[in-house]
């Protein structure tokens, strides 16, 4: 697709990767909106050249409604870039349910809200481009990461089924699944993560995958390797790794 002068919306946009794809995207030509809960700080990713809507995307009306005002404010859209995301390391002693709800609230039922601010117009219009955001963290379960890896599976798995249902209605669906970026939320994790890349490097692979249709886009090249390899490991052989990954209090949740 040609990115210059498309009109795109992303959430989760005032830090980390969302932050550097929006201002990636307006630098190739786009037209931009941008949502997260923090005003201010997207405002400071915003300037002076992207549309600014404040959004928690775990609230389902307010979803809907930004997405009104950002069709209002840019005319239509074209692609929704759902990029709302949370992580925290789940520990299995004490269990915390309430964590584990808040992920899936957010990484998941975020995306599904957005999904219904976007997708019945898209359809209704017979073209559109949702670009869901998620992990390789979603391919295999890793010691710390049940929460996040648990909703970001899901994720992928929701993507994976809407890019066939929406394919015949002309709507394009296309999955991002990074490995470690540098973010606020990956300069909690006190564990080895190989492969790290810079936000601003994520955002010109995703853009990238964008432009040339890809329908996965998985990066970097040797963590993408490495966790689609991983999906193939028997499940015991598997068990004794993740098992040896806790005891060594090596966590993971590729994807932030």
């Amino acid at each position: 697709m040609e990115i210059s002068g498309a009109r795109i919306w992303v959430t989760g946009a005032s830090t980390g990767i969302g932050a550097a794809l929006a201002e990636e995207l307006a630098d190739r030509g786009a037209r931009v909106a941008v949502s997260a809960r923090n005003a201010d700080q997207l405002a400071a990713v915003a300037g002076d050249r992207m549309v600014v809507v404040p959004l928690d995307v775990t609230d389902r009306t307010a979803t809907v409604a930004a997405g009104d005002a950002v069709r209002r404010a840019l005319g239509g859209l074209d692609v929704a870039v759902l990029n709302a995301g949370t992580w925290s390391q789940f520990h299995v002693e004490p269990w915390d349910s309430a964590l584990f709800a808040a992920h899936l609230q957010v990484n998941v039922m975020g995306a599904v809200h957005t999904l219904e601010a976007v997708v019945p117009q898209m359809v209704a219009a017979g073209r559109g481009r949702v670009v869901g955001v998620a992990s390789v963290a979603g391919y295999r379960g890793l010691p710390g990461s049940e929460a996040y890896g648990a909703g970001k599976a899901a994720l992928l798995n929701l993507l994976e089924a809407l890019r066939g249902s929406l394919a015949p209605q002309g709507v394009v669906v296309q999955t991002v699944s990074p490995g470690f970026v540098r973010t606020r939320m990956t300069d909690r994790n006190r564990f080895p993560m190989p492969f790290m890349v810079e936000p601003a490097d994520a955002a010109r692979t995703i853009a990238d995958g964008i432009a040339r249709d890809k329908a996965e886009i998985v990066f970097p090249l040797p963590m993408a390797v490495l966790m689609k390899l991983a999906r193939v490991v028997p499940v015991r052989a598997w068990t004794a790794v993740t098992a040896a990954m806790s005891r060594r209090g090596l966590h993971g949740n590729p994807g932030d």
